[in-house]
């Protein structure tokens, strides 16, 4: 447990100093001694000190003026009874302290199977041999009482050292062996708190939380001692709501009490039969009804007062003690906007941009649009439509009283010219229009000739 020593930038005076040090050992255990001999010490180093029946070693965690008020909040008297320290310790010294050390685990692993044999109803938690080997101490807790009388004596002829039994509480065992708690952090009785407080469940009463035994309790079976830092502030809070004894009555039916939120001023009701459908209403309209309730005056209901709620919650501004988490909600609030895209708002905006048709290139087997015909120009007599390659002919049309001819192209009017029908590229006649498009021979690579009556060319 580090202590922070907020008066070491500060000039103090040297020629009445304060000698008493804090000494900090094993577990956290603290304690005071007088340093008569003036030995310029700093937090962090080791000292010898005086303890009874021999000297121990520990280090040295505050000094100055801090050390008086510390011995005055724990009612501990500047007197003779304080011990004094020896000298700064050597490396003699600390390598004799690290084989004291290592003997802590073996023992306790062997005082536990001695108190399993004995058949006693406690439980050891820590064992501290002193830095010359002479004492030890065994940490344990129980209970109820035990007599240890035959157990002192196994253990003082198994490790020939003297032996004293302290009995310690829960919440100190808890201290020594340290942990993490549910919150992520190292647990507060083994960093820096000092004294313990009753801790009890009208503390979880007063905050709203469930009556849960495994989340109120901590590693050392207890409630938490955390219960208590923010009771004052609560406590503070209910003043002024009101305590509600029996439901709300309405001309809608009797309301009942389901939740408080005691920073926002809000509670919330439900009437009789519907508890699932809860109406937000603020402390002084829940007031107001109180006061028309004892003159025999009814509301019509309560869901008349739920927008006004509402509203006024979201107007009021937040507290001083969610004033951060306002800050901090708003904060990613803004940053998750910024990487939204924009939603346009004129139509211009939202139209898309136009993009030109990319060119495709030319292919023969694609068929071509078809082009409608042009009309006449005055003086010129209509021309007869084209034939398409997959389309039937078009019939050109004929006078009354003449028989359409059977083959060839109809006659060109006055001032034409006749146009010729194309000539077939395999045998050199003038290809008729009516007749449909025929295949072109099919060779046989075999015979070297085609199905044809025509003999096949040299």
């Amino acid at each position: 447990m580090n202590v922070f020593d907020w008066l070491s930038n500060m000039d103090m005076p040297t020629f009445n100093k304060f000698n008493i040090v804090e000494v900090k050992f094993k577990g956290g255990r603290k304690d005071y001694f007088r340093n008569t001999s003036g030995v310029d010490l700093y937090a962090g180093d080791p000292v010898i000190v005086d303890v009874p029946n021999g000297h121990h070693l520990g280090f040295v965690s505050l000094q100055g003026e801090l050390v008086r008020l510390q011995m005055l909040k724990k009612s501990i008297k500047d007197d003779e009874n304080v011990r004094v320290i020896y000298r700064k310790a050597t490396d003699k010294d600390l390598e004799k302290h690290e084989q004291a050390i290592a003997r802590d685990l073996p023992t306790m692993y062997r005082t536990r199977e001695i108190i399993k044999e004995l058949k006693l109803d406690m439980k050891l938690s820590d064992v501290e041999f002193q830095s010359d080997n002479t004492k030890a101490i065994f940490y344990y807790s129980s209970d109820d009482r035990v007599d240890f009388r035959e157990l002192i004596k196994v253990l003082a002829s198994e490790f020939k050292v003297r032996v004293e039994m302290k009995q310690i509480s829960l919440r100190q065992e808890a201290s020594r062996v340290g942990g993490i708690g549910v919150c992520g952090r190292e647990l507060c009785c083994s960093t820096w708190l000092t004294d313990f407080k009753n801790v009890t469940t009208a503390a979880a009463r007063y905050q709203n939380l469930s009556l849960n035994p495994v989340k109120l309790s901590g590693q050392c079976g207890r409630l938490k001692c955390c219960l208590n830092y923010e009771l004052e502030t609560y406590m503070d809070a209910l003043k002024d709501i009101p305590t509600i004894e029996k439901p709300l009555i309405t001309a809608k039916g009797d309301a009942l009490l389901q939740k408080t939120d005691i920073f926002k001023r809000v509670m919330w009701f439900g009437y009789r039969g519907e508890e699932s459908n809860w109406i937000p209403v603020t402390v002084d309209k829940v007031q107001e009804i109180l006061v028309l309730n004892e003159k025999g005056i009814f509301p019509p209901s309560l869901d008349t007062l739920e927008a006004v709620v509402l509203h006024a919650d979201n107007d009021k501004p937040s507290s001083s003690l969610n004033a951060d988490l306002d800050k901090f909600d708003k904060k990613y609030s803004h940053s998750n906007n910024k990487k939204r895209p924009a939603k346009p708002t004129n139509k211009q905006e939202a139209k898309p941009e136009r993009r030109e048709p990319r060119a495709e290139p030319f292919n023969d087997k694609k068929e071509r649009p078809v082009q409608a015909d042009k009309k006449p120009e005055k003086g010129q007599a209509p021309q007869p439509p084209k034939a398409h390659k997959h389309t039937q002919p078009h019939k050109p049309t004929h006078q009354k009283g003449q028989p359409p001819k059977a083959n060839g192209p109809a006659p060109a009017p006055k001032g034409q010219t006749a146009t010729q029908p194309p000539k077939n590229p395999t045998t050199g006649t003038p290809k008729q229009a009516n007749q449909p498009h025929k295949k072109p021979p099919f060779k046989n690579h075999k015979n070297g000739g085609n199905n044809n009556n025509t003999p096949p060319q040299a």
